[in-house]
């Protein structure tokens, strides 16, 4: 408690007169779904506030539903300016920019006089990269550091996708689902596709029903994994996030990439194996708040070789993806389900 009975946040400011707060993070979809528990904490902590979230259109459905959001302002580059002066005229008591690049610094200039800046441990990503001098051993979520940021903690927060309540799945409900997510932004963050196959016809002869989900980038490499599995459904569609969240909700186990699909699938609650190539879990991209499996290959010294992936393995041997094996995922799943 302040002096006179006011209560004082770690920014120096009066939290009862915090009335209006501005959440930025233009992008992508791992990252916007990771910044929802801190938004749920931010209405907690501020009840009676306004909070407003500026976001790019192609990622503005993970907050289609999410009631902790009051309103959405569509970021385009094309029109920074003139929703710089739109932000202005807000007056925000609080601006938490979690993007903190050049562009988000510039739409925030001026448009309130508290303004704090996620800090991303870009030094120390580049250090595990380029000289395998790893500090950041603490595998910090990002989570985590998107609530530093906004000076809160978090306590048994777990990521928020709010889905209507109408929603209908296009799985049954009875049947014993494993989904695969075989796509991601870089080559080297995939699993190769043949991996994807064997291992989904292994699971078949369990019992198993493989779904696969991607979106409309990943068509021609669901349709053709789809195609070589036995009894596979294939629901790669056209990016409708709230879709393919409703139908991850009936699978007992999602195994993906390094992606975005990876945190949906955390943000519905269900367990995730996660295979990690180029990137590894330090980065702060695990899957958070869900019970998960982290496979990779941890006797390269060339891992990390990028902190957000490349197009081809500049070793030519891709061996952090090519020697984490169909069988042993296979065993690793097992294991796995046998303890949730």
């Amino acid at each position: 408690m302040g002096k006179f009975g006011l209560v004082i946040c770690k920014f120096g400011y009066n939290i009862d007169t915090i009335k209006k707060i501005l959440v930025v993070r233009f992008s992508s979809l791992g990252d916007i779904l990771l910044t929802t528990p801190v938004i749920g904490e931010l209405r907690k902590k501020y009840p009676n506030a306004e909070i407003n979230f500026v976001i790019k259109k192609q990622f503005s459905d993970v907050y289609l539903y999410n009631t902790n959001i009051n309103k959405k302002f569509i970021f385009r580059k094309e029109i920074a300016d003139s929703l710089n002066k739109e932000l202005t005229a807000e007056n925000y008591d609080l601006v938490i920019d979690l993007q903190n690049n050049w562009r988000s610094r510039s739409l925030t200039k001026g448009i309130s006089k508290n303004i704090t800046r996620f800090k991303k441990p870009t030094f120390k990503k580049l250090l595990l990269v380029w000289f395998k001098i790893n500090l950041l051993k603490e595998n910090k979520s990002i989570v985590k550091r998107y609530a530093e940021a906004a000076g809160i903690t978090l306590e048994g927060k777990v990521l928020e996708l709010f889905l209507p309540k109408d929603s209908k799945s296009r799985l049954d409900s009875n049947g014993n689902y494993i989904g695969l997510c075989p796509g991601a932004k870089h080559f080297t963050k995939r699993w190769p596709p043949e991996y994807f196959i064997e291992l989904g016809n292994e699971l078949t002869k369990l019992g198993y029903r493989i779904v696969l989900f991607g979106g409309t980038s990943e068509k021609d490499l669901c349709n053709d994994i789809s195609g070589k599995i036995e009894g596979a459904v294939n629901l790669q569609g056209d990016d409708n996030l709230i879709q393919v969240a409703v139908d991850m909700q009936k699978c007992k186990l999602v195994v993906t990439n390094d992606s975005g699909l990876m945190h949906v699938a955390s943000a519905v609650g269900a367990p995730v194996t996660a295979i990690f190539g180029s990137s590894v879990k330090e980065f702060g991209f695990a899957p958070y708040g869900v019970k998960n499996l982290i496979l990779e290959n941890n006797f390269l010294s060339c891992r990390p070789c990028s902190h957000i992936g490349r197009s081809n393995c500049p070793k030519k041997h891709f061996k952090c993806m090519k020697e984490v094996t169909p069988q042993g995922v296979l065993q690793s799943i097992q294991k796995f389900r046998q303890e949730l």
